[in-house]
């Protein structure tokens, strides 16, 4: 069987579609729910583009709330909710694993993830016994950072391999050579038997090679190759000619 041979931890997306009441209700409604009912997963990055509204980050959540992540972000010990946003979608959908047992963790979440850090520093205010959290991310407050240096210390500290990682546009913050640092860095937790799946805008995070790359669409997900994506074809056609593309959106 395949879940035997398997190195990775999740393979499948599975949507239960015996359980969604209605596909004419939000988020069922999505293209990226409507039409899904497997989505396999690369062993090793999986990547998730779309335009804005697509649904990228309703799926991600979902699967990252199906894993037991706590919706806003974080490992599975985080608890905490500052506005219960999140969908029912979770409620719907199957991880498919493998034998393989993830030894770590977490959910980054872009748009929440200053409520990760106010939870931590929270945490680390209560005495309890234990070494401050904080030390698992660095050290330093994840407040007292800027985003993207925050992002960083994440991925570079408490990101510690053989683990199940679910990103949700984690270049929001980085710079170009950030990005490419992080990159690096995702290289070197795959090497360490770690699994990711990533909605991202960036076609410098999506170059990562040998990764599959699901595009939603009005007819749900397509994987495609990377130089199909838009995101790589409209950076390209720009960065080759600036001037023109200038000219043309803003009829000079």
């Amino acid at each position: 069987m395949r879940g035997l041979d398997a190195e990775h931890y999740v393979l499948d997306v599975i949507l239960r579609r015996d359980k969604v009441a209605s596909f004419d209700q939000y988020p069922f409604s999505l293209p990226v729910v409507r039409e899904l009912r497997a989505l396999e997963l690369h062993p090793k990055v999986t990547f998730v583009v779309g335009e804005n509204g697509s649904g990228k980050s309703t799926l991600l959540e979902a699967i990252a709330t199906a894993w037991g992540f706590n919706p806003e972000g974080g490992t599975k010990n985080f608890k905490f909710q500052t506005f219960g946003s999140h969908s029912s979608l979770h409620e719907c959908l199957t991880l498919s694993k493998s034998v393989k047992r993830a030894k770590d963790g977490f959910f980054l979440r872009a748009e929440s993830f200053f409520n990760v850090a106010s939870e931590i520093q929270r945490l680390d205010e209560e005495p309890w016994g234990g070494p401050p959290i904080v030390n698992s991310y660095g050290g330093k407050s994840l407040h007292e950072q800027s985003h993207g240096e925050s992002f960083f210390a994440l991925m570079m500290n408490r990101f510690g391999g053989y683990g199940f990682y679910v990103l949700d546009e984690p270049e929001a913050a980085l710079s170009p050579n950030r990005q490419l640092a992080m990159l690096a860095r995702i290289h070197e937790l795959v090497t360490m038997k770690s699994q990711f799946i990533i909605a991202t805008h960036s076609p410098m995070l999506m170059a990562y090679p040998d990764a599959w790359i699901y595009q939603i669409g009005e007819s749900g997900f397509e994987r495609i190759a990377y130089e199909e994506t838009e995101h790589y074809r409209v950076t390209r056609s720009f960065l080759n000619n600036p001037q023109r593309q200038l000219d043309l959106l803003l009829g000079d």
